[in-house]
């Protein structure tokens, strides 16, 4: 575990032994101490494309809170090393659910996309190895934590919202991926009906781009779903980003979802 650190920020390899991937660790730490109960923190997923973006966000807007309502947080960005085809195949592996079989969209067929179905053990890497690491490290606020994935780690959010709530307060998800596997991730019904009034809220905020097509209908079609079973326990909030595509989005998006996390429950 090789670390880089600098004013307020730090930087070192994590390798996985439930994934068995080594993975890029980002770090931005609030310059205030942290309050009693400790730092809320945010989790980007896809760290070597986003960290910056809610880093900076953070960092600049905290300054002003009370106009902004951006506090300060712990960043933590989670990337993939090596190469960039290496890279988008440990993607479609960490970030996709089991399945005994993958149905795949037409302009997906022929590619070369790696093995899927390793999203469970993504999972335990967050909650056994990475989020202890860093709760040793730094002080946290355990009840104020989000996770943030777009396209493919979107989908891994939505998942983890729907199969393990515990693990964040917060989910923010941009551009899911929702279109996986012939929209398995719309087949939700049996994980709501588990779920009863007592439970903890679990807050979910989505956006797309209105741009991006099938993907505005696919986020509009959950939404719908989520709103049915509002009274259980998802507060949920969809943002559609004027004149964006799937690859502008999220700097597009960024401040409204940290915005979104910062009204913890």
């Amino acid at each position: 575990m090789d670390k880089v650190s600098k004013a307020n920020e730090e930087e070192w390899i994590l390798h996985s032994k439930r994934t068995g991937y080594s993975y890029n660790i980002k770090v931005a730490l609030p310059p205030s101490p942290p309050h009693e109960d400790g730092y809320p923190i945010i989790y980007i997923l896809d760290g070597n494309s986003y960290f910056q973006f809610a880093r900076d966000v953070v960092r600049l807007q905290s300054k002003n809170a009370r106009k902004t309502l951006v506090n300060e947080a712990i960043i933590v960005g989670v990337g993939h090393t090596g190469e960039d085809k290496e890279a988008s195949r440990r993607r479609f592996l960490d970030f996709t659910a089991p399945a005994k079989d993958y149905i795949y969209p037409e302009r997906l067929k022929g590619k070369d996309l790696g093995d899927h179905g390793g999203a469970g053990r993504f999972l335990e890497f967050l909650e056994e190895e990475l989020k202890p690491e860093i709760e040793r490290r730094y002080s946290i606020n355990k009840e104020k934590q989000a996770l943030f994935g777009h396209s493919l780690s979107g989908l891994f959010t939505l998942w983890t919202l729907f199969t393990a709530p515990n693990t964040f307060q917060t989910y923010l998800a941009v551009s899911p991926s929702i279109w996986w596997n012939n929209h398995e991730m719309l087949a939700f019904r049996d994980w709501l009906s588990n779920q009863t009034k007592e439970d903890k809220k679990r807050r979910l905020f989505m956006a797309v781009g209105e741009l991006e097509g099938f993907m505005v209908d696919d986020a509009q079609k959950l939404l719908e779903q989520l709103k049915e079973s509002q009274h259980l326990f998802v507060d949920s909030d969809l943002y559609m980003a004027p004149e964006e595509n799937h690859a502008s989005v999220v700097p597009t998006v960024m401040s409204r979802a940290i915005r979104f996390a910062n009204k913890f429950k």
